[in-house]
């Protein structure tokens, strides 16, 4: 492995602020190369933490981390940061088990001072620790980075406008990568920003405002005229108007000028705006060329960059869905397919290059894209919503207020279901049966496998109201996907396997464990296919024939599809024992998603486990047919 001698010697921010000034471009260089290096063996997120190499040093060396709160937006620019704070080493075992999350985590350093994942939280949060130190007296600063994409989130506008009503010593660092911009970055934007966030400039221009406050039509002039200057040569007015002192664009690659414009800001009091300009990928051409690619990558040689994708082969249920949306809308005019931000991550891509007209991407706006889609099917449309199921809850209101309680026809194409492996708890999707299936009007269906899921989208799809498709992450079990576009039976279920004693009634990516647990438990196997509408009729047979019956699904056994089953039992009055298999009441870790169902015995093996305990107790012996 290739050494790096300055990087070595800093164990801590303490030890990079001891360095001089003149050595920081060599340190970043270094850091940039053992980036490229360490996420390469492990895998992560790349582009975007090259693009923040220089921002991580400079911030840690200007600022008293941690005593100055320092808040990196989602996470995916946050390696650099960790790897100066003391995590150098343990990157090795990046967002495996027992190794640093691929996000800040509050419980992992003190150095990270909020918990990310979900994007648009840093200025809030921060905003939340300047008032905090402002109230108890404190002279501590707080800094929240946020890049472009994030600052698309209504969340990130509703802090802004807040923090400007403020006087709390704030400092938002918009992390710009938008290649757009980069002809702003040059030797007048940095001259530009370093006048303009020094103490001169700043308090020539308080003083200034006090003076012409009291004569109403100069101020007026003035008012307008500092507008339209600032508007002819940044970007700023917006951030001006919600009562922030703007800065930039600086060029965020440019060391020195980040550090003494840096400086000047530390020093000043109330809500701060820095624009900084990075580029994705800094530093190793593929990632330059490709940014997206290079965004989330796994083990690769970096001598060789990313390996062309495989032809062929099985699906994963992402591109099962883009196949299916694609050919949906060649039969259906009418259908229009909306994301939040994933048109990769969602499998959207053919979709977007074929039907561009009828593709909406809106930035990280989950409520926003599911009153859109409402709104387009108040008026005709088949909105398709492609979104993880981590990230709908963001629009949970939304979905209920805006989409069901007026019973509109949205499918909504729930990605990430279940447990996500590497990326952990932030992302991971738990709970969407528990927060789906208490919706009036709402269909909600787990596929099986690959040719299932196409069976259900089209299903939701067809539907006179609201539907949901929840799939996991990855591939399914293999099996071939037909070409039409036919629907399900609506609520049913199907027998998979036929046993004795045992009923296990297996949701979505459990029927595929399921099946081989049954095998070794010469047990009953349903497919149940739909959490709403449950198949009562399949549940109340089963029931009357079988000594236990066990729900097993990828998801918080706490108001689960098990859940829904207990009640249906409950109402009825029918008396049989139950045991509900799930995700633990607990937020799991990041690692490898088939060691974590392991871990909470979701594999054939644990279910296999878990039922035999359950027969090897106390079970009551009912004389019900065999």
């Amino acid at each position: 492995m290739e050494r790096y001698p300055l990087l070595e010697s800093v164990r801590s921010p303490e030890d990079l602020r001891a360095l001089p000034e003149e050595r920081l471009p060599e340190l970043a260089a270094e850091l940039r190369r053992f980036l490229i290096d360490s996420v390469s063996r492990t895998g992560g997120h790349l582009a975007s933490n090259l693009g923040a190499v220089e921002l991580a040093v400079a911030l840690h060396y200007v600022f008293d981390t941690p005593r100055d709160r320092l808040v990196w937006d989602v996470g995916h620019q946050s390696y650099p940061h960790k790897i100066l704070t003391g995590r150098r080493e343990a990157m090795a075992r990046l967002r495996r088990a027992g190794g640093p999350s691929g996000f800040p985590r509050r419980s992992e350093s003190p150095y990270d001072a909020f918990g990310t994942g979900h994007s648009s939280t840093s200025i809030s949060a921060a905003l939340g620790m300047a008032l905090a130190a402002q109230r108890q007296g404190l002279s501590h600063k707080a800094v929240a980075v946020i890049g472009d994409g994030a600052l698309t989130a209504g969340m990130a506008f509703e802090a802004l406008n807040h923090a400007g009503d403020l006087h709390a010593d704030l400092l938002v660092v918009l992390n710009d990568n938008d290649m757009s911009i980069s002809p702003n970055v040059g030797g007048l934007a940095n001259h530009l920003a370093r006048i303009l966030s020094g103490k001169l400039y700043v308090s020539m221009r308080e003083q200034g405002k006090k003076v012409l406050r009291r004569m109403p039509s100069v101020w007026e002039l003035a008012r307008r005229a500092e507008e339209h200057m600032k508007g002819m040569v940044v970007p700023g007015t917006l951030f001006e108007e919600l009562g922030f002192n703007y800065i930039g664009p600086v060029d965020g690659h440019d060391l020195p000028v980040l550090v003494r414009t840096l400086r000047n800001l530390r020093e000043l009091e109330g809500p701060q705006f820095l624009h900084v300009v990075t580029r994705k990928g800094k530093g190793y051409p593929p990632a330059e060329r490709d940014p997206c690619r290079y965004h989330g990558v796994v083990p690769f040689d970096p001598d060789q960059g990313l390996p062309p994708a495989a032809p062929g082969g099985t699906p994963t249920y992402t591109e099962v869905f883009g196949a299916w949306v694609c050919d949906m809308a060649e039969a259906d005019p009418r259908l229009v397919a909306i994301t939040p931000a994933m048109r990769e991550g969602s499998g959207l891509v053919t979709f977007s290059q074929r039907f561009p007209e009828r593709y909406y991407d809106v930035g990280i706006a989950e409520q926003h894209a599911v009153t859109l889609a409402a709104g387009l099917a108040c008026d005709g449309m088949r909105p398709v919503v492609a979104i993880y199921s981590t990230f709908l809850q963001r629009a949970y209101d939304q979905l209920i207020h805006d989409v069901a309680l007026q019973n509109l026809p949205v499918s909504f194409a729930i990605d990430r279901a279940g447990l996500v492996g590497p990326d952990g708890a932030t992302h991971a999707g738990s709970f969407d049966l528990s927060y789906l299936r208490c919706v009036p009007n709402l269909v909600v269906m787990a596929p099986a496998d690959e040719n299932e899921c196409r069976r259900m989208l089209t299903t939701a799809h067809l539907h006179e109201g609201p539907a949901a498709v929840r799939y996991p992450r990855g591939k399914g079990p293999g099996v071939p996907v037909d070409q039409d576009l036919r629907p399900l039976p609506l609520g049913r279920g199907e027998v998979r396997r036929r046993g004795r004693r045992v009923a296990l009634l297996a949701f979505g990516s459990m029927v595929t464990p399921a099946l081989e647990a049954g095998e070794s438990l010469g047990a009953t196997v349903a497919n149940m296919r739909f959490v709403k509408p449950l198949d009562e009729a399949l549940v109340r047979e089963l029931a009357a024939t079988h000594e236990l019956l066990v729900t097993v699904e990828e998801n918080a056994v706490a108001g689960g599809a098990g859940s829904a089953v207990a009640e249906f039992l409950a109402r009825e009055g029918i008396a049989a024992p139950l045991l509900q298999l799930g995700l633990p009441d607990r937020f799991l870790e990041h690692g490898e998603r088939g060691e974590l169902l392991a871990a909470c015995g979701l594999d054939a093996a644990g279910i296999t486990e878990r039922v035999r305990r359950r027969l090897e107790g106390a079970l009551p012996r009912r004389a019900a047919a065999r």
